[in-house]
């Protein structure tokens, strides 16, 4: 079967030019969807006892032993798979490669496993790696049908949940040693389907007051004596500091710009209140649309904080507790995945709605790959009433119903995979707009 791809409706503007005016191949090559979807369907039952055990061990960052050996025993039972248990040094982080033996793009699925303190996979981390392996097995099925050039590669990404896994991945080079063109991924949400999901760039941070301690009462301040000299030491409250920076951050909301997300809870508010307090501390986080901004952003909290330690005297320390960039998502994997979608029941709408509606207030490690490589980071609408890192939700990422959304995201992010091995120049497109991508 032979499907004109519609080059119409990219909004995108790539060297001058809108999308519909640069002559680009109209048709698709061989349509390996409804192979991709009877594939995805007989592994079904396969993967649930998989997806419920994921679910129902829930577990954190870099502690996802159960997660990380179920898939490792899981992947080693399938033909033609080489598989990297604890890979790049990474104890839960595993690769699993299919390579066609011929020269060809090589396309990349993303598999997220941890769990929320408290709340389990309250963020549906089960149903994303089983989207993702469900993708990963029906592309190797279809290279080694019908014969095609490339290589598939399922990387285990531990620790999204804060903890940077892809992060570690990137910097150490899985992605790059194993020549990865593009980077596709699904995420699941209480929110309408869509293709072109961005999400915000983020930074977490403590900080921290030092100051000196004294009775509140009866020494706010007292005398020193030495040998040679008389020294007043004025005492230094340390949580006073502490509240100033977070009235200012208050303050600052006044000029922020529409996307700035600024939080912050104090951790350490000294040990009773009729002292002047020594120490005081907070957590904090930033967020932006793009990470350009975010740097913006950043110097003018950090400023708030310095301003809290110049009045009252007392030492600050600013500890990174991690970043995420902003995730951009690559407009021309978005079209394929949208069609796709669309074809297999979904409702995903044209690109100038799809951005509006993909628009993610939240934040995730794959934002520093869409940096690095083009990404796509669908997201897929499961039913539950309350949204993600919500108990409720937690539920819901346990049903069947989730389940079979999860294989038919599969289904599409598999169809685009096999579109960037297949058809002819598509992978250059997608690679002309990331070109254009400003890296800062």
């Amino acid at each position: 079967m032979r499907v004109a791809w519609r080059t119409d409706d990219l909004a995108d503007v790539l060297d001058g030019k809108s999308a519909c005016e640069i002559p680009v191949d109209t048709t698709m090559g061989t349509d390996y969807l409804e192979f991709i979807s009877d594939h995805i369907d007989s592994w079904e039952t396969k993967l649930r006892p998989l997806n419920l055990k994921i679910h129902d061990n829930p577990e954190l960052c870099y502690e996802e032993f159960i997660a990380h050996e179920a898939f490792v025993k899981f992947l080693k039972g399938c033909p033609g798979w080489k598989v990297t248990p604890s890979a790049y040094g990474i104890k839960t982080a595993f690769i699993a490669e299919y390579d066609s033996g011929k020269p060809g793009p090589v396309v990349s699925f993303n598999a997220e496993y941890d769990a929320l303190i408290g709340i389990g996979h309250a963020c549906g981390h089960n149903l994303i790696s089983i989207a993702s392996l469900s993708a990963a097995l029906a592309t190797k099925a279809v290279m080694k049908e019908y014969g095609l050039a490339g290589k598939v590669v399922l990387f285990g990404t531990p620790a999204e949940e804060g903890g940077g896994g892809k992060i570690k991945l990137l910097d150490v080079g899985a992605y790059r040693d194993h020549g990865v063109d593009v980077s596709i991924m699904g995420h699941p949400g209480n929110v309408k389907d869509a293709a072109l999901v961005s999400t915000s760039a983020y930074y977490r941070f403590k900080a921290e007051y030092f100051g000196k301690e004294a009775h509140a009462a009866a020494a706010p301040c007292k005398f020193y004596f030495s040998i040679t000299q008389i020294k007043k030491l004025t005492e230094i409250n340390a949580l006073d500091a502490l509240v100033m920076a977070y009235t200012g951050l208050s303050v600052l909301r006044q000029q922020t710009k529409p996307g700035d997300i600024i939080q912050g809870h104090i951790t350490d508010g000294g040990a009773a209140p009729n002292i002047i307090h020594a120490y005081s501390a907070g957590t904090f986080i930033v967020r932006a649309q793009t990470k350009a901004r975010l740097s913006e952003l950043k110097k003018k909290v950090e400023a708030c904080f310095r301003a809290g330690a110049e009045a009252t005297g007392s030492t600050l320390k600013m500890t990174s507790e991690g970043s995420y960039d902003d995730h951009t998502p690559n407009h021309a994997l978005a079209r394929s995945y949208r069609h796709f979608r669309n074809r297999l029941g979904g409702d995903i709408p044209p690109p100038d709605i799809d951005i509006v509606e993909g628009r993610s207030g939240a934040s995730t490690d794959q934002g520093n790959i869409s940096y690095a490589y083009p990404s796509l980071h669908s997201g897929f609408h499961i039913i539950s009433e309350a949204g993600a890192h919500n108990p409720g939700f937690t539920k819901s990422a346990r049903s069947e119903d989730a389940h079979r959304r999860a294989l038919t995201t599969g289904k599409a992010l598999a169809a685009t995979a096999t579109e960037v091995l297949t058809r002819k120049g598509y992978l250059e497109e997608i690679k002309a707009e990331f070109a254009k991508l400003p890296k800062s």
